[in-house]
């Protein structure tokens, strides 16, 4: 069987044995919309939850916008044109309007890299930074949570006088659904928020994975944070898996994105008998699949369908390599994952990007983890706790003459935007 896996941004194609497949894994089809800017238009004049953006926007002096960086292929292009007609038409003069790029902890978006997420017009002539999580000065204080998360955030969005947030809803390894409350926390939050939400307390709990939301301390957690910022108007969207438009929806922050919740768990989740010897799965391609820090995301949304003692396959780009200087300093100094869980369940321990390192730590002690890439070199790949391998079809092959002809190989081409499960 022939297969395309999500890769940088051209694609990976590879042979897998017929005989062993399972899948492929796909997310459910739902038709693209037809006119997706007439539908965000109209998502503004009947939003859920609250009055239309005309009312809202009526005697604001100000308005902060928030986006996502560009690790989230968020159609930004599509969803800010009507946002940014609405404000000024309403009164909100152009030099009044604030784009906030919510980076939480990453590396800020600059030049092409903002017309590439804005579009060359937005990132020209409006007013775009970028929130910087480790300048504490940069942040307000609104208090700590009854958990002891101390919320520090963005002071450019807590001061706006219109809050308004976008964003995309897809399964999250830690925080069951992106979009809603989380381009809030951890998009504009300060490390010191960061570092306890992301905390092995709430991250260790075994609902702080995909796809849940009851029960899950991380969700629970960031909501609360989020509720306590405010938000006046929320625009998010659902996308497919060409990333078009399937849906979007507008208005309270909470109301309007559990909708696209329950849109997008109707395409996403997709069930398996039985939990498979080899699963085969992608990071999404670009931008997600650029730092092995974001590929994490791969193999964690892959975990629920591996067997215990079998192998994950990741193809992954890492065009940037690991990731930030923090993360590459956190692989060096940890090449035992088993001290590493102790050190960070010990009190007070505290080293940025450790969640990142916790979450591949969940997954190694599960499975064997094999990596093909071009973007890191085998002996990097081999401190990274993975294995490196030249092809997927190497790395099959060696699978199936360790587990039995009879293998089954169950391959996830758009990788963690698919949500398996074992049925």
């Amino acid at each position: 069987m022939r297969v395309t896996l999500d890769y940088g941004k051209t694609g990976l194609d590879v042979e897998l044995p017929d005989d062993n497949i399972v899948g492929p894994l796909a997310i459910r089809p739902a038709p693209p919309l037809a006119n997706p800017a007439a539908a965000i238009d109209q998502a503004l004049l009947r939003p859920t939850g609250t009055p239309p953006l005309t009312q809202l926007t009526r005697g604001r002096r100000n308005a902060c916008i928030l986006v996502c960086d560009i690790t989230r292929p968020v159609p930004n292009r599509v969803i800010l044109p009507p946002l940014l007609r609405t404000l000024e038409e309403q009164g909100i003069s152009r030099r009044d309007i604030l784009i906030l790029v919510a980076t939480g902890l990453h590396r800020p978006n600059e030049g092409a890299e903002l017309v590439e997420m804005l579009g060359e017009d937005i990132a020209q002539n409006y007013r775009v930074e970028n929130h910087h999580g480790k300048v504490l000065e940069e942040q307000d204080y609104l208090g700590t949570t009854e958990n002891g998360v101390p919320i520090y955030l963005d002071s450019c969005y807590v001061r706006a006088d219109l809050k308004i947030t976008t964003g995309l809803i897809e399964p999250h390894l830690m925080a069951g659904y992106s979009g809603g409350r989380k381009v809030i926390c951890p998009g504009i939050a300060a490390l010191e928020t960061v570092k306890v939400w992301h905390g092995p307390r709430f991250l260790e709990h075994p609902k702080a994975d995909c796809g849940f939301l009851e029960g899950n301390p991380v969700h629970e957690e960031n909501s609360r944070i989020a509720k306590i910022a405010g938000c006046d108007f929320i625009v998010n969207v659902c996308i497919d898996g060409q990333r078009r438009i399937t849906w979007v929806g507008a208005g309270d922050m909470t109301l309007a994105w559990q909708q696209g919740v329950r849109f997008v768990e109707g395409v996403v989740k997709v069930p398996v008998p039985e939990p498979c010897d080899v699963v085969v799965t992608s990071c999404a391609g670009y931008p997600l699949d650029t730092t092995w820090y974001q590929a994490v995301k791969g193999l964690t949304g892959a975990l629920p369908i591996v067997k215990q003692g079998g192998t994950l396959i990741l193809a992954a780009s890492l065009t940037e390599g690991l990731g930030s200087p923090e993360f590459q300093r956190l692989i060096a100094d940890n090449p035992d994952l088993k001290v590493f869980k102790q050190r960070i369940l010990g009190k007070d321990y505290f080293v940025m990007d450790q969640w990142q390192l916790e979450e591949l730590a969940k997954v190694v002690e599960r499975c064997r983890v094999k990596v093909v890439t071009d973007g890191l070199p085998a002996e990097t790949l081999r401190r990274c706790h993975v294995e490196p391998a030249l092809s997927v079809e190497q790395a099959v092959a060696e699978s199936l003459a360790q587990y039995g002809s009879k293998a089954r190989v169950a391959v996830i081409p758009k990788g963690p935007y698919v949500l398996p499960y074992v049925a």
